[in-house]
């Protein structure tokens, strides 16, 4: 069973950061990269993901939320300025909505990452779906 529904919409609005900030490194860059693909020479325009994943493991953690059940039902990412290798980035998810469809939880999140100066560097908004132990097998 996902989590109990009262649990689930107890979780909305909530915020969630990550525990430190993360610094962008080439390295981190190149693995990402060779992992998806990316043949440019900038930072993957999906890299904020490797940041917001942080706060998503708090949220998970409070929310009692298996990842290997979880499944993104989309994302999308809005850019204020690049991310580049030295950026030291944090991040923090709040649950705007939950609703669950028959018996799978569906979390519409908004992760704001920002730079060491508290700028907002990027908007990471997501569909997180928590599904079913019977839906997951």
């Amino acid at each position: 069973m996902p989590t109990d529904p009262s649990d689930a919409e107890s979780l909305e609005g909530r915020e969630f950061a990550a525990r430190a900030p993360y610094t962008v490194t080439s390295e981190a860059v190149a693995d990402f990269a060779a992992a998806t693909g990316w043949a440019g020479d900038r930072v993957p325009p999906t890299f904020p993901i490797v940041v917001a994943f942080h706060a998503m493991a708090e949220f998970m953690v409070a929310g009692g939320l298996d990842l290997s059940r979880v499944v993104h039902g989309d994302e999308k990412f809005v850019y204020e300025r690049s991310i580049g290798v030295g950026d030291t980035l944090s991040a923090v998810l709040t649950v705007d909505g939950v609703r669950r469809v028959r018996t799978n939880d569906f979390y519409k999140t908004t992760t704001l990452i920002t730079d060491d100066t508290g700028a907002l560097v990027c908007t990471a908004t997501a569909t997180i779906v928590h599904r079913d132990v019977e839906d997951a097998a």
